[in-house]
């Protein structure tokens, strides 16, 4: 029985509300934590293993989630996940030891997980088709916003180390106070009760392509977010350089979010992601010969964020468009592993090329797996027994 009603502009807005909180808290964690390690010595593939912490947290918690939104709604799911990031947010300046940090993110990989996948079941679950493309990308831009003035937080670690953490849980402590009026609600639930591998095969049969994105989505943002402060530094970038720059791969995302969702109403999502994907490789395979140029940096990280921004909310809508709504929360689930595998791989992946390989490889490795996503849309278009199922 489906018991959600149809997605309020109030309801609508609060859950932008905190998605942009969200991606703000995970724009400052994931640089400014590298560049406090990076401060005390950590070396570059120890301070990337310590980043995968927390998708860890996010990874393990695909395994459960789906269960206590069924079951509780999306409202509590979404308020524990708040809580468990603040707590965590708070913590970070009490004790800088790579342990306990491995734990604190942990918890904030957990609490992350769950509120961003409830709040992309409500709002993908309640959107008419007409409008999914539209809202789905409402909710990107609302966190490539948050996950843009994140990296700002690491300019208010002059006014103290605790500064940039105990603005970050104010404003979580803000929006849950909004988030608590709503009225719960639950997911549609499978008639036939089938068990949850069965329910992850047919997802993986019929939308296999469109859940790509999300792991590609990872693995670039915590690339980025990971590897770029230490690849900055090394070729004589400063960290306010780095504070400046990493928001623009998030501005661009904001900026072409909406019109890519709208895009992808009117001429189909495959193209549009196929298309998105080809420029994003091209932009980050030019980055490296722009040097220590900030503006050319910048631009390209525009172009790259502008294209690649979108790619896990488009992927979420274009499942959604092929499944049944029985099977999104389970899409969802294996939206976020594959989002929480590609970012374990990112920082694990750039860690290792940074200090082994060269420090342009991490560019070079993003331009490749985009690339590779590219011709798999090929192959997913010429799928014969699949193109009536799979409409662009």
């Amino acid at each position: 029985m489906n018991i959600n009603k149809p997605l309020t502009n109030g309801r609508l807005f609060i859950l932008i509300l905190v998605v942009t909180v969200a991606g703000m808290s995970q724009g400052m964690l994931m640089p400014l934590l590298t560049i406090l390690l990076d401060r005390s010595g950590v070396s570059a593939d120890a301070n990337g293993f310590n980043a995968v912490a927390l998708y860890i947290g996010i990874f393990s918690t695909m395994f459960f989630i789906e269960k206590p939104v069924r079951r509780f709604g999306y409202k509590p799911v979404i308020t524990v996940g708040m809580i468990l990031v603040t707590l965590a947010t708070c913590l970070f300046p009490v004790w800088q030891q790579l342990g306990f940090w491995f734990v604190l993110r942990l918890m904030v990989g957990v609490g992350d997980s769950a509120l961003h996948f409830a709040t992309q079941l409500w709002i993908v679950s309640s959107s008419p088709k007409a409008h999914r493309g539209r809202n789905i990308s409402l909710y990107g831009m609302a966190y490539g916003l948050g996950f843009s003035l994140g990296p700002i937080g690491i300019s208010l670690l002059k006014s103290g180390t605790w500064v940039p953490f105990l603005t970050t849980s104010g404003f979580f402590l803000i929006v849950l106070a909004f988030l608590l009026r709503l009225p719960n609600e639950r997911p549609e639930q499978s008639e036939s009760g089938e068990a949850v591998h069965k329910r992850a095969s047919k997802v993986f049969a019929l939308a296999w392509f469109p859940l790509i994105p999300s792991l590609l989505y990872g693995y670039m943002e915590a690339s980025m977010n990971s590897n770029f402060p230490l690849y900055a530094l090394r070729i004589g970038l400063t960290e306010d350089n780095i504070g400046l720059l990493l928001p623009i791969i998030g501005i661009g995302g904001l900026i072409m979010q909406l019109p890519l969702g709208i895009w992808s109403d009117r001429i189909g999502r495959k193209n549009i992601l196929m298309v998105a994907g080809f420029v994003g490789a091209f932009a980050f395979v030019c980055l490296p010969l722009a040097g220590s140029n900030m503006w050319l940096i910048g631009v390209l990280f525009g172009i790259a964020g502008g294209m690649v921004g979108s790619f896990f909310s488009l992927g979420l809508a274009y499942a959604a468009d092929i499944l049944p709504k029985h099977l999104l929360p389970t899409a969802n689930v294996i939206g976020s592993i594959q989002y929480s595998m590609g970012s374990i791989a990112g920082p694990l992946i750039g860690g290792l090329s940074l200090r082994y390989l060269s420090y342009a490889s991490i560019f070079y490795f993003l331009g490749f797996f985009y690339f590779i996503f590219v011709v798999a849309g090929f192959a997913f278009q010429r799928s014969g027994g699949w193109k009536k199922t799979l409409r662009p």
